[in-house]
């Protein structure tokens, strides 16, 4: 066993904001598939109104997603797209969650690698 100690993991970059995973199931949705409404979302994350609509006004206070609200018929519809800082933030995370994997995995660590001989 390698008695180098390890060196602490640090969550204070992860963004707080697109962890949870309703609304990175938000972030990652409109990246996938683009613009969405609120219907579409709701259904794609298997979530109550309730619970998806306190996470989009969120991601949309930060500057995240935006909300266009227009009416089908009679019907208000509010679609919902990834901004430029939302694209940005979700990749980040991704990145930093990348990272922590790549810590955890033996055979991405240069010492846990057979030496050729």
């Amino acid at each position: 066993m390698d008695s180098d100690p390890l060196p602490p993991i640090d969550f204070s970059r992860i963004d707080t904001a697109v962890h949870g995973p309703v609304r990175l199931g938000v972030l990652t949705a409109l990246q996938a598939e683009g613009e969405l409404d609120f219907t579409t979302l709701k259904r794609r994350l298997g979530v109550a109104d309730g619970a998806i609509g306190a996470h989009l006004q969120k991601l949309e206070s930060i500057g995240y997603i935006t909300c266009t609200k227009d009416f089908v018929g009679r019907r208000p519809r509010s679609t919902y797209a990834l901004t430029r800082t939302g694209r940005g933030a979700l990749f980040k995370y991704l990145e930093i969650m990348q990272q922590l994997i790549d810590s955890l995995n033996p055979d991405s660590k240069p010492d846990s690698k057979p030496k050729p001989g």
